[in-house]
Order: C-alpha cells, then structure tokens, then sequence
C-alpha cells in the first residue's frame, strides 16, 4: 500500500465509492473492498497530512522582513467569508 501513489489511491477510492453505491456485489465482496477503501482514505489523508507540514507561505513581519511560516487553514480566502464583506 505504501508505494501506491496518491492520484491512484484517489482513483481507486473513487471506483470502491462507484461499487458499492451500486449494490449489485455480495456482501461478503463489499465487506472486502470497503475494507480496501479505509486502508486507501489513510494513506491518503496520511499524504495529504504530509504534505501540509511541507507547505510553507511566505509573509511579511512588522518590520516588512520577509519570512516563512507553516501554511494554515487560515490563509485559504473563501469568497463570501466574513472577511470579505
């Protein structure tokens, strides 16, 4: 599982979704491939975790230096947040 690549898992994920929302497999199959499904969404959300730590923006100080920070949830501009009126 670890050398499957994220845009894969994603793919994969979305055809698990695909199948059982179809509900023509047996249940003992579904049981399987919902199995297969939670180990796919960890690795991904494990990727995905990874890659948030590497993120990084950068902002000016109150000196206006430059510097690097983490990226937060809280540098995402959402249109018709609060912020915005």
């Amino acid at each position: 599982m670890a050398g499957v690549k994220f845009e894969q898992a994603m793919a994969r994920l979305e055809a698990i979704v695909g199948e059982l929302e179809k509900g023509d497999l047996p249940l003992d199959e579904s049981l399987k491939i919902f199995e297969e499904g939670i180990r796919l969404s960890k690795n991904c959300l494990r990727v995905l975790e990874e890659a948030e730590r590497k993120v990084e923006v950068l902002v000016h100080d109150k000196n206006g230096k430059k510097q690097l920070r983490a990226f937060t949830s809280d540098d995402i501009d959402v249109p018709g947040s609060a912020e915005d009126s």
